[in-house]
């Protein structure tokens, strides 16, 4: 990770010093404060934030992971030391992330199609 990258993490760091040992992720604030937070939630909440974003295509946590992976490609890091940040077992998964994908293109023909609109009646709550 680079500095900027540390430096927006060391905040929670700090946070997660005082909170019960236990899964990466938990409720910050609130009541329940500390508890674990569900794989669903992690998810729910994404999206929503997507939402309040403006996001109005289909949100997964998981384009998070091609994502950095793309990036961390583009500015030279080893295939290898990508792998382990995944923590991919095999190297033939990571590459696959990374397989014939030119970002000029995908934003080329992301930007071209119609964007898929999720239904004002999904029940998104801001």
């Amino acid at each position: 990770m680079d500095t900027w990258g540390w430096e927006h993490l060391r905040p929670w760091l700090t946070a997660r010093v005082e909170l019960p040992v236990g899964p990466l992720f938990c409720v910050i604030d609130g009541p329940i404060r500390g508890r674990p937070w569900s794989s669903a939630a992690v998810r729910s909440e994404l999206r929503r934030y997507a939402a309040r974003a403006g996001v109005r295509r289909r949100f997964a946590p998981h384009q998070l992971r091609h994502a950095h992976a793309v990036e961390l490609a583009r500015e030279g890091v080893p295939l290898n030391a990508i792998q382990r940040q995944l923590g991919h077992a095999n190297l033939g998964t990571t590459s696959i992330y990374l397989q014939g994908i030119d970002t000029e293109e995908i934003i080329t023909i992301v930007n071209s199609r119609r964007a898929p609109m999720m239904p004002a009646s999904a029940g998104l709550q801001l």
